[in-house]
């Protein structure tokens, strides 16, 4: 989830504005390793308490567990965590990115139907309310299938009939459609608003062909968007690869949870003396 902040940032004024960045909780780090960080901070305590107050006072367990501790501290440096995790963190973000960058936006087919479509009669008014709503119609159409808030605003085809993004013949085509497949049908709309701007240019409303390419230039691209953003819904990071990092960093910090432990030896004086 993607939290605004950068309000605070833009009209922070004198000392400890930083600090009020840092410490929100909403969409923070906080938010989201809370839970794994108490778990791990009980083990860890559990563990130490029980060296100190139990095993330490028992020569041949306190040799065997300062043996195991060496072992996992040598264990867990061997793990390449940083690389796996770093690489990972920058893929995700680079989709997550990338993901944004795909949202194709209505507003340049507005603007050159605005500029290209010619007459202020009723028809061609109609004609270029229908095309724009041809690209909501589809780009609502997509987002339903990958947007669960979507999805819940518009569970079915009757819903956008009563927003008004689809008529109710409109309907009955889409009905006759998913009867023969069950395959997405988000670019049907865009299809309508072609022929229409086909016809405009038949009927002179468009009056140059450049024009008419550009919005049909302009509706393909918008089409090619909303495929996009299905393309990222439908392929994953590949699960293998999301396994990898997430047992890297769980066995990282399962052989941690000995590794670091402090114990009666020079790994123990050693950390004190760099404090």
């Amino acid at each position: 989830m993607t939290v605004t902040y950068t309000h605070e940032v833009a009209t922070g004024k004198g000392f400890g504005n930083f600090w009020r960045l840092l410490g929100r909780w909403r969409g923070s780090i906080y938010k989201v390793v809370v839970p794994e960080l108490i778990v791990y901070a009980i083990f860890f305590g559990t563990i130490n308490l029980t060296y100190r107050l139990w095993i330490k006072h028992e020569p041949y367990r306190k040799e065997m567990f300062e043996k195991w501790v060496k072992y996992c501290a040598d264990y867990a440096g061997v793990i390449p965590v940083s690389f796996v995790l770093g690489f990972y963190v920058s893929q995700i973000v680079t989709r997550w990115w990338n993901q944004f960058m795909t949202i194709p936006w209505p507003d340049p087919i507005a603007a050159m139907m605005a500029t290209t479509f010619h007459g202020t009669d009723d028809q061609s008014r109609l004609m270029k309310r229908t095309v724009m709503r041809y690209i909501n119609l589809a780009f609502v159409m997509t987002m339903v299938m990958i947007s669960p808030q979507a999805k819940s605003r518009f569970p079915t085809i009757e819903h956008l009939v009563m927003a008004g993004f689809m008529l109710p013949h409109e309907k009955q085509i889409f009905d006759r459609l998913n009867a023969r497949s069950d395959l997405p049908k988000y670019w049907v709309p865009l299809v309508w608003a072609g022929n229409i701007v086909g016809r405009a240019r038949q009927e002179n409303r468009v009056r140059e062909d450049l024009s008419m390419i550009n919005i049909l230039q302009g509706i393909a691209k918008f089409r090619g968007g909303c495929g996009d953003l299905l393309a990222y819904d439908w392929v994953c990071v590949p699960l293998v690869y999301t396994q990898v990092v997430t047992l890297a960093v769980y066995l990282y910090f399962t052989a941690a949870l000995f590794g670091k432990q402090f114990i009666e030896n020079d790994h123990e004086l050693v950390f004190f003396y760099n404090i």
